[in-house]
């Protein structure tokens, strides 16, 4: 398995931790190694899966200066997103449940990910005055967030309130996530990954057919969700270019050289 994750065996049930430094960036080779390791989870039998992150970050979401260093390479730009938009579509039909451990701040892509998971539980800071947060911040940095991406906010928060949080790019501190429904749970730091499994125990106890055909019947429409109709790869390719879209991108890469 890639280095770029790693994976840890719970009984039935397989953790699979992005590991990639500092911060978990997605680019295109985290996207892909996190495909084959979703998919390898469910061939060699797990009944469940665990999708971790590093301490204070669950994932910062796509690896910006990874993207912009394709510059006008079109092809280059579309496979990266590609690949993030497949692991995306990987995780909405894997045919086990998996759970979102989010053990630190979760913006953009990282939320994403999260949105697509059965069940999110996330980490309480002990510094309440700096509470993680999650959240769709695309247009903070000068992104539209595609129809589908859009439909995963409602799907969990509803419809007036997600176009709230996502015209604005709004950063939900955790409390605040629990109480609209963004995250189901929020526990301390180093109880992420061991309520993760054990909310997944309880769910594997009931009988197996009619639980994982009830959930793929009420998971339908997060699968429709990252079709590519609503997806629209192209016109999301043709904005990236866009002359204010790339002032703000550019801007977010000076910010994080310094």
């Amino acid at each position: 398995m890639s280095a770029l994750v790693e994976i840890l065996e719970h009984g039935p049930i397989r953790e699979i931790r992005l590991a990639r430094p500092p911060v978990n960036a997605l680019d295109t080779d985290l996207c892909r190694a996190l495909i084959a390791a979703l998919d390898a989870a469910v061939a060699e039998g797990a009944r469940g899966v665990v999708l971790s992150g590093n301490d204070k970050v669950f994932s910062a979401g796509l690896d910006v200066p990874h993207l912009m260093s394709h510059g006008d390479n079109r092809d280059a730009l579309q496979d990266s997103w590609g690949a993030f938009f497949g692991a995306t579509r990987t995780l909405a039909e894997l045919r086990v449940p998996v759970v979102a451990a989010l053990t630190g701040h979760s913006p953009a892509g990282g939320c994403v990910l999260a949105l697509c998971c059965d069940y999110r539980i996330m980490a309480r800071n002990p510094d309440p005055a700096r509470p993680f947060a999650i959240g769709l911040n695309e247009t903070q940095v000068g992104l539209v967030a595609p129809e589908g991406i859009q439909q995963l906010m409602r799907r969990v928060v509803g419809i007036y309130r997600a176009e709230r949080l996502l015209v604005a790019g709004e950063m939900v501190p955790a409390e605040r996530a629990l109480e609209i429904g963004l995250v189901d749970e929020l526990v301390a730091p180093q109880e992420v990954v061991p309520r993760a499994i054990g909310w997944l125990q309880q769910l594997l106890k009931l009988p197996s057919h009619p639980m994982l055909q009830t959930r793929a019947i009420a998971r339908a429409d997060l699968v429709a969700a990252l079709h590519a109709d609503n997806i629209r790869m192209d016109r999301f390719i043709e904005g990236w270019y866009s002359p204010d879209t790339q002032a703000a991108l550019q801007a977010l890469v000076a910010r994080l050289k310094k």
